[in-house]
């Protein structure tokens, strides 16, 4: 199953996104998938296929600031949740889609949370994995260091940082091949790193928890959570906090794996989450 990539200008933003149409004839909702920091759509890269295969299309976009999407000075695109809300808003008007499964992962995939909130017609059933969802989650010192004055501005322009940060948050070795992709746009212009750090420095994330934590405790439709339980920077505990404070939620827990799931256990994900999006039929 090919994955197509796209480019797209939505009012002035350039949009990066990878999909793949489905198999045969299928009344399944698509499935939009968002990544998180320092990742891009390629971190999905094993999952697009397999939604694919069962008949469901498969988006995922570079945030703008991240991977392939345009990469805007601060002037132009403030980085803040409300400015990447809005941007993925019109993205979605944009590539008309109506209604959707939404599966998110780690920090920026809050943001993606946030949209559900502010947008809960368009949203079917929501996937959650590793991703920051309790007021008790707090942004890791590594992705702390790279928003701080002065030492942030060199940390952010180094491309092994995606390495390290990747790495680190997995706890296993990433392919060379893979790695390779991830750290392109760093290598290509400082703009991705100037990107990283306004994000970092505006991610606001007590302001985001608090809407996270008290929007879904009204929320009705169903939630996935997957939830590596070595990861370093997001303990299992707040998945269990937030299961408990919202009225539909499974939680399955991955033994042996870090904050970043679906780079290398896919296969584990899909077992669950193929059937939890297949519940959501277009009409």
């Amino acid at each position: 199953m090919a994955i197509q990539e796209h480019k797209i200008t939505v009012n002035s933003l350039e949009w990066f996104y990878r999909e793949a149409e489905p198999i045969g004839q299928s009344d399944l909702l698509p499935v939009v998938l968002l990544h998180g920091i320092v990742s891009q759509s390629y971190s999905w890269r094993n999952i697009i296929p397999a939604l694919a295969a069962q008949g469901t299309r498969a988006i995922a976009p570079d945030w703008i600031g991240y991977g392939f999407s345009g990469k805007p000075e601060k002037q132009d695109f403030a980085y803040t949740p409300d400015a990447f809300i809005k941007a993925l808003d019109e993205f979605i008007q944009t590539i008309e889609l109506k209604r959707f499964s939404l599966v998110v992962q780690g920090f920026l995939g809050s943001v993606g949370l946030q949209y559900a909130l502010r947008h809960p017609e368009k949203i079917a059933n929501i996937a959650i994995l590793n991703t920051p969802i309790s007021t008790s989650a707090k942004l890791p010192w590594k992705i702390q260091q790279m928003g701080l004055p002065l030492a942030g501005e060199v940390m952010t322009q180094d491309p092994l940082l995606v390495d390290r940060t990747l790495e680190g948050g997995c706890r296993y070795r990433i392919e060379d091949k893979d790695l390779d992709i991830y750290r392109k746009p760093y290598l290509k212009s400082s703009a991705s790193g100037r990107g990283l750090l306004s994000t970092i420095r505006n991610l606001q994330l007590d302001k985001a928890m608090t809407e996270i934590e008290t929007g879904f405790k009204a929320w009705q439709k169903p939630i996935l959570l997957q939830w590596g339980i070595i990861d370093p920077w997001l303990s299992v505990d707040i998945a269990e906090s937030f299961m408990k404070s919202v009225p539909d939620v499974e939680i399955i827990k991955l033994n042996n794996v870090g904050h970043y799931p679906q780079e290398h256990y896919h296969e584990v994900i899909l077992q669950d989450l193929l059937p939890f999006v297949r519940r959501s039929q277009s009409n």
